[in-house]
């Protein structure tokens, strides 16, 4: 018997293998199914009901705390105030004046109600001088990420997400979901895909220049601004 036959009848027999143990387990689960009986489905259904009250009754909780959409807090008491009572907290920090703000804006608002596990806000960071200075805030916008109190995570300007304004709202989900700040159904591993596309100025509904944010923080011909 040659190399190749042998290293082919291995193969087969671990494929062998990995089939009956595959079927041992059927066969285990259809004899459980089988010997189960009608008080059995019964207590089936009622963990299932439980399961299903705890996750409305989750819900509702999230829901009478804000989450679901995108709230703007007034100062740093109210900013504490929502890391104390969510277990997760997505805040942008903004200014009016920075046009990417008014991106970032858009893809909280559509995140919001779509995960509501997270509270997401927004808080005027001229108008909280102490808390930037406090989680050393120097460009805007910053996405801060709090995770039990916390902070955890930064998203600092574009280059998390693409590195131009016209980024989709999956890429921030995704960037989101690797800080655990939201629960990702995605691939964690490679970010989503985006398709090419003709850059378009007023793709988020607003106008801007053509120009993409520059590798560095400081860098005055970006729409990123060191505002201090």
């Amino acid at each position: 018997m040659n190399q190749n036959a042998a290293v082919q009848n291995a193969l087969e027999g671990h494929l062998l293998q990995a089939t009956k143990v595959v079927e041992q387990q059927l066969d285990a689960e259809i004899e459980r199914l089988d010997k189960m009986d009608e008080d059995d489905f019964d207590a089936l259904r009622q963990r299932r009901m439980d399961a299903l009250k705890k996750a409305q009754q989750q819900k509702q909780e999230w829901m009478t705390q804000g989450h679901g959409q995108y709230s703007e807090v007034a100062d740093e008491k109210e900013f504490f105030d929502a890391c104390k009572k969510s277990k997760k907290v997505v805040c942008h920090f903004y200014r009016d004046s920075t046009f990417r703000c008014k991106i970032v804006d858009k893809h909280m608002a559509i995140l919001a109600p779509k995960h509501l596990e997270t509270k997401f806000i927004k808080i005027d960071a001229e108008k909280c001088k102490f808390l930037v200075e406090r989680l050393r805030i120097v460009v805007i916008p910053t996405i801060c990420i709090a995770m039990d109190g916390k902070t955890s995570d930064y998203i600092v300007g574009f280059d998390d997400l693409g590195g131009n304004d016209e980024f989709p709202t999956e890429m921030l989900e995704w960037r989101l979901g690797r800080a655990q700040a939201i629960n990702y159904q995605g691939d964690l591993a490679n970010p989503p895909k985006v398709a090419s596309q003709k850059r378009d100025t007023s793709v988020f509904g607003f106008v801007k220049t053509k120009k993409t944010i520059k590798d560095t923080q400081f860098d005055d011909s970006s729409d990123e601004d060191d505002w201090h």
